[in-house]
């Protein structure tokens, strides 16, 4: 099969060939390779946090409205999904083992950043007048508060978004007024390459935007690296704490959005069919190679067989196979290191005395490719490997609860606070439960995730929050200018 090749990188509007070692992706489903990248190096990092200082200092980008940034990216977005389905797809499919139907998808969450970005500006003044409060001297004064943006922003996101991670950042950092350097990860190199593509061709001012698809090294010396305003992450929590630490020395900000273990709480009332059905859209996608996903499903303790029962033929029932196949929704997973640890946290459960109910193991029908069976595993404490570490596959554990109290316990017994979700007769009660979750996105009756919509966790899985009015504020600092003389927007006030 032919394997396709990305040897450029976009650096201060031209494009520059890296100069590290070529790295080659496997197709996960044949194991032939799929993909062939050439890395950069620090050197190629340097030069393109150069290109973004120099950008952000000199250029008339900062300066434009967000209304101008907006046109030029709406421009460049159009072209991305012009060739979404018949370039972009089939690359995420081929290289990171996603079902091409769900590849596809992916362009409408793309477009939702750029239409929430534009809600957003629309009712969100960069400039606004406060009044003081003054004291014992006399009343206080009008100040005028300036929203600029934070600088260079180093944008980094993992392959299990295709461009949706790196444009959650990317965007509304432009849209803020900032320059950047996006590393994407080397699997998602030819939706990178279409994007930068894109953005050159709309006439992003030379080194506003630099995007270098690269692995860890350049990855780490981009987060070092002192003329970083802000490093904004998507990854795992131990790449997040490392991050914080690195960006402490000099106080750089930070965004993380980082791992998860999300509960599912299952409650007393529910019409199973309906439950079944909706507990599924929140643990299949991706393959379960999602952050945000029900790993962990908390039932009642009087209804756990009969919830077993149908979840059991409910994830059988889904589609399960080649990626390329329409028909498709599971696929294999990204690589033989996220099959191994999926399996060695299956045989842990297994050895701890849990039962799989359906999967266990590597399906016999597949000779080759990085496939786990969908597996749910019963007799599960919420102690036990598989209950708090991210398997980052279709693995998922059944856990009896007593009470209600018992399950938001069990629930919030985690390092994590991604996400999670309610399911009951009862709207009212699934959100008095989902209430008491230490959660950032929570759901009822379903699995929600939408690009208008701040996204982002409590305790270990991360710090700020992406998208909506939020999402725009992390790209941005607040200045405010006095009038202890009178003047200024003293008339206004």
């Amino acid at each position: 099969m032919d394997v396709a090749t990305i040897d450029r990188a976009l650096v201060d509007g031209d494009w520059l060939r890296p100069g590290g070692p070529t790295i080659t992706i496997d197709n996960p489903a044949t194991e032939e390779p799929a993909l062939r990248v050439a890395d950069a190096t620090t050197a190629d990092v340097d030069r393109a946090v150069a290109a973004a200082r120099r950008a952000f200092e000199t250029s008339d980008w900062r300066w434009r409205t967000p209304q101008e940034r907006l046109a030029v990216l709406s421009t460049a977005m159009d072209e991305v999904h012009r060739r979404w389905a018949a370039e972009l797809a089939p690359a995420f499919t081929a290289v990171c083992g996603t079902p091409v139907t769900v590849a596809g998808a992916f362009g409408a969450g793309a477009t939702g950043i750029l239409d929430d970005l534009t809600r957003t500006i629309k009712d969100f003044g960069l400039e606004e007048v406060v009044v003081g409060v003054g004291g014992r001297a006399g009343p206080g004064k009008p100040a005028r508060l300036i929203h600029e943006p934070v600088g260079v922003v180093a944008a980094i996101a993992p392959w299990n978004g295709q461009l949706y991670l790196t444009l959650t950042k990317l965007l509304p950092a432009l849209v803020a007024g900032c320059t950047v350097v996006a590393k994407p990860s080397p699997e998602t190199a030819i939706e990178a390459t279409v994007l930068a593509e894109a953005l050159h061709a709309a006439g992003v001012p030379a080194g506003v935007v630099n995007i270098l698809p690269a692995g860890r090294d350049a990855g780490r010396h981009l987060v070092e690296h002192p003329e970083v305003d802000m490093v904004a992450f998507t990854g795992s929590t131990a790449a997040g704490k490392a991050i914080m630490a690195s960006c402490a020395g000099r106080l750089a900000r930070v965004s993380l959005e980082l791992g998860g273990k999300s509960a599912g709480i299952v409650l007393d009332d529910v019409d199973v069919a309906v439950a079944t059905r909706q507990l599924l859209t929140g643990t299949t996608l991706m393959t379960g190679q999602a952050c945000a996903l029900l790993s962990r499903i908390l039932v009642p303790r009087s209804r756990h067989d009969e919830i077993v029962e149908a979840f059991a033929a409910g994830l059988e029932a889904v589609p399960f196979g080649d990626p390329t196949d329409p028909k498709t929704l599971l696929g294999p997973l990204v690589n033989r290191v996220g099959a191994d640890h999926a399996l060695d946290l299956i045989g842990s459960a297994l050895g701890a005395g849990a039962r799989a109910v359906t999967g266990g193991g590597r399906p016999a029908a597949f000779e080759r490719g990085f496939y786990v069976e969908p597996t749910i595993l019963t007799g599960v404490d919420n102690t036990s490997r598989v209950a708090r570490e991210e398997v980052f596959g279709p693995v998922y554990a059944v856990i009896p609860y007593d009470t209600e109290d018992e399950a938001v316990r069990m629930a919030n017994d985690t390092p994590f606070g991604l996400a999670g979700a309610v399911f009951s007769a009862d709207t009212e009660r699934g959100e008095r439960v989902a209430r008491h979750i230490r959660a950032g996105v929570m759901s009822v009756n379903g699995f929600g995730l939408d690009p208008g919509v701040p996204f982002g966790g409590f305790k270990q899985s991360g710090i700020g929050r992406e998208n909506g009015r939020p999402g725009l504020e992390m790209f941005l600092e607040t200045k405010a200018v006095h009038y202890p003389a009178g003047g200024g927007p003293a008339a206004a006030a």
